[in-house]
């Protein structure tokens, strides 16, 4: 059986797995299963969604590419695979920051790859910009070699994860790169204390989150548990440990109405996902904070605010 992958989720790729590849479903910012999202919807439907996660972690990812292109180690990168690419807003970056790379969308979902591919001809990358279907980890295979992989939120959502991580460490040349997005920290958009309801909501909105990341992992094909240490990781699938870096997203109040767009859609989602899971206090905190005409809803509160971070790891083919 094989997975889609969507990685660019923004800032949610764990919440109801969909969104934070973008991403904090951890962007802008995953690899799915089957042709939607385990909250119903179609993930050709979610590239706006994601595109604009993306949009927001931008700067996270600009500073990971010039971490990775800043190495002594760092290789001439002449092609580049971003798996999980979503609606190519990473992959674009990149092609910028590697001016002379090709460099190959990869994702599951041809509507989003459509999106990646509008997107490079808008920003007269097309000659250099790729895209390329592929269901993961089947498809390895086919993609060819690289000097840099970047994996934004892919490697969780595969079942054996040092399997498929050393089916991508096969496809570096020598000296080439994977660049692993995994972990860092969910985002924070409010108060501890919003004034209303039990203090403490996005504490317990994550603990549902946690719990459904784990319920999606037990239901992958073929999945096998994997202690989260990367670099461990890397040097059993015989790659070097190359470093890890957490880069820090701070949108302080009052956000711009992207970030403030974003905070209602998530929290509209997490409503809709974890009904089952919320108490009724918490269920009526949702519905005040998405109430639009409710001043302390997130569309008129002053308060709201976006902090989060994404840690990257590099491992290197010797």
């Amino acid at each position: 059986m094989s997975q889609h992958t969507h990685g660019h989720h923004g800032h949610s790729a764990r919440a109801g797995h969909a969104a934070h590849t973008g991403h904090s479903v951890h962007a802008g910012h995953s690899a799915h299963a089957g042709h939607g999202t385990p909250d119903g919807i179609g993930w050709d439907a979610m590239g706006p969604l994601l595109e604009q996660n993306a949009e927001i972690s931008r700067p996270q990812y600009e500073e990971a590419a010039r971490w990775i292109a800043g190495l002594p180690t760092a290789p001439q990168v002449r092609r580049v695979l971003d798996i999980g690419s979503g609606p190519g807003v990473v992959t674009c970056l990149l092609a910028e920051m590697f001016p002379g790379a090709e460099v190959v969308a990869v994702d599951g979902t041809p509507a989003l790859l459509e999106r990646a591919g509008e997107r490079a001809e808008r920003l007269g990358l097309g000659g250099r910009v790729r895209v390329r279907q592929a269901d993961l980890p089947d498809d390895l295979g086919e993609l060819g070699e690289a000097d840099l992989i970047w994996m934004g939120n892919t490697l969780h959502h595969m079942g054996d994860q040092r399997a498929a991580l050393a089916g991508f460490a096969g496809l570096l040349r020598p000296g080439g790169t994977v660049a692993l997005v995994e972990g860092g920290l969910q985002p924070r958009r409010l108060p501890r204390d919003i004034g209303f309801g039990r203090p403490g909501l996005e504490a317990r909105l994550d603990a549902i989150n946690t719990d459904r990341f784990e319920d999606m992992r037990a239901a992958l094909p073929d999945t096998k548990r994997e202690s989260e240490d990367w670099s461990a990781l890397f040097a059993a699938v015989g790659l070097e440990p190359q470093g890890t870096r957490s880069f820090l997203l701070d949108v302080p109040a009052p956000v711009p109405e992207p970030v403030r767009d974003d905070a209602v859609i998530e929290f509209g989602r997490w409503r809709e996902a974890f009904a089952e899971y919320l108490t009724a206090e918490d269920t009526a905190a949702l519905d005040r904070l998405l109430d639009p005409d409710d001043p302390a809803g997130l569309r008129r509160r002053p308060d709201l605010f976006l902090l989060s971070a994404r840690t990257v790891h590099l491992g290197r083919r010797a």
